[in-house]
């Protein structure tokens, strides 16, 4: 028994230095970087990068290999929709990554596109797999490639664009041109310049980050949409924009009227997309979406996800924004930082993203705990990461001029100094243990054997998720297994209270 405490005290100890006082000292460092207040990509996007890569390698070949999505239900909408996503966050970080190793950027010591090719082809593969499009075939049958179905198709001209940019291998480049010309002839022949996601649903943010997707493909297949896009800017404005004459969240394919309001989630999305297409628009509806949705209180800054008027919307939660708290939504805030860089905004990115970087908890083997939790475990497990490489190696749109400012919320101290302190505090308590190990086991702990069940039943789980590659349940398991057996603290004798532990048990025995 005084054995298994003084392991666990061990345990405890590695524990509290690995998963608190670590990843916060590596966030004040990080917060110090000068890309997180001014053009450039910082270092923990590099480490990022260089950590997932082999992961996203072995995830993408596994889950294709395995068939899973086949069986999944349109229901499902992380486990369906989040694996593809993923995947083209994943290759579009690697392509902004790419692009500032040619401006020079040489942190990562070997060309990115070098170090991540088999991670680029294995994310690109699974994009376009047949059985990772099961749920568009039950809502749009055998010509799901050629109707409609906005997302998928441009997650496809998405991933093979990036593919051949990055890799010059001509893979797949025949699946693309076909995506590129029927999408734009489809859309260009729209009655409202808008198409559907799926049956029944539009939402014009696809639609125009389908329309980025096409203007990048000209660059690889050597075509020009240009007159084609400049036509296409009809379907986001005039009776098709919201009262704050930014994009609706959803729409009426058929009429182009928006069936809700704006959101943030929708409109941080066209912060990123818009300055490809049409740069000026892109600066107007920008700086909208900041008059209208940002919002600043006593220790956090961010973008809101619903206009202040709509009621109950401060605490909610759906798939697309994610948790909103106290108004905020993380999906909003997440792409927000991402879009304020790219229009040039780093008054508004730089704290965004140092509270970005207070509340990921990077462990020391490179894994972001936060994002990885609020990923999919079984299906998308790399989302929320693959995400974060996106927007922290975000570049201003080329003539957006660039804004520094702004400042670390409160948030982030109180993050960073509360993980501090809570792992000097448990590493400490630990200690603590580990020297009360000497008492009689009666003394020392409460229901001994039942505690030793506990004990091992925990263990026995953590090394069970470990070996079935869910490691942060197997992280989770363990810390509750060294939290067992619970001691309890030695009452000392009357008269001695408040005397050192040493004095007091001297004065017992006499």
């Amino acid at each position: 028994m005084h054995k298994i405490i003084r392991f666990n005290s061990v345990v405890m100890v590695l524990l509290a230095v690995c998963i608190f006082i670590y990843p916060a000292i590596r966030a004040m460092l990080d917060l110090r970087d000068p890309a997180l207040k001014a053009p450039g990509t910082p270092n923990v996007a590099w480490r990022l990068f260089h950590n997932l890569t082999p992961q996203y390698e072995k995830w993408a070949k596994a889950r294709v290999t395995q068939g899973r999505a086949e069986a999944m239900s349109t229901e499902n909408v992380s486990g369906t929709e989040w694996p593809l996503f993923g995947s083209t966050f994943y290759l579009w970080g690697v392509e902004n990554l790419q692009k500032a190793w040619d401006a020079g950027d040489h942190t990562a010591g070997i060309e990115p596109r070098v170090y991540a090719r088999d991670a680029i082809i294995a994310a690109s593969e699974l994009v376009i797999d047949p059985k990772h499009a099961s749920w568009v075939k039950q809502h749009w049958g055998t010509n799901y490639l050629h109707h409609e179905n906005v997302f998928y198709r441009m997650l496809v001209i998405a991933a093979l664009t990036s593919r051949a940019k990055l890799l010059h291998d001509g893979a797949h480049l025949d699946l693309l041109r076909n995506q590129v010309e029927s999408f734009a002839l489809e859309l260009d022949a729209s009655k409202s310049g808008l198409l559907e996601d799926y049956p029944g649903e539009c939402y014009p943010g696809d639609v125009m980050a389908a329309l980025m997707c096409i203007k990048r493909a000209d660059a690889v297949l050597g075509t020009d949409h240009s007159e084609f896009l400049q036509r296409a800017l009809r379907g986001f404005t005039g009776k098709n924009e919201t009262r704050f004459h930014l994009l609706p969240y959803s729409a009426n394919a058929d009429s182009g009227i928006p069936s809700s309001d704006s959101r943030g989630c929708g409109n941080s999305y066209m912060g990123i997309t818009a300055p490809e297409l049409w740069p000026e628009q892109a600066k107007k509806w920008f700086a909208l979406y900041d008059q209208s949705f940002w919002q600043k209180n006593a220790t956090t800054v961010g973008y809101r996800e619903y206009a202040r008027d709509i009621p109950n919307t401060e605490w909610t939660m759906d798939v697309d924004a994610g948790p909103v708290i106290a108004g905020h939504g993380v999906a909003a805030n997440a792409f927000g930082i991402g879009a304020a860089r790219k229009n040039g905004r780093f008054d508004r990115a730089y704290p965004m993203a140092t509270e970005l970087v207070a509340t990921i908890v990077e462990l020391p083997n490179g894994t972001l705990a936060i994002p990885r939790l609020l990923s999919n475990v079984s299906d998308a497990p790399l989302l929320g990461e693959a995400a974060i490489l996106w927007q922290l190696s975000m570049q201003p749109e080329k003539g957006f001029p660039v804004k520094t400012g702004g400042s670390i919320p409160l948030y982030a101290y109180l993050v960073i100094g509360g993980l501090l302190l809570f792992g000097i505090w448990r590493a400490l308590a630990a200690v603590e243990n580990f020297r009360a190990a000497s008492r009689p086991a009666e003394d020392l702990i409460p229901l001994p054997k039942f505690q030793m069940v506990l004990w091992a039943i925990f263990m026995l789980a953590s090394a069970a998720a470990f070996l079935t590659h869910h490691g942060l349940l197997a992280l989770a398991a363990l810390i509750i297994g060294a939290m067992l057996p619970a001691t309890k603290r030695k009452k000392a004798p009357k008269g001695t209270e408040g005397w050192p532990e040493e004095t007091a048990e001297v004065q017992t025995e006499r």
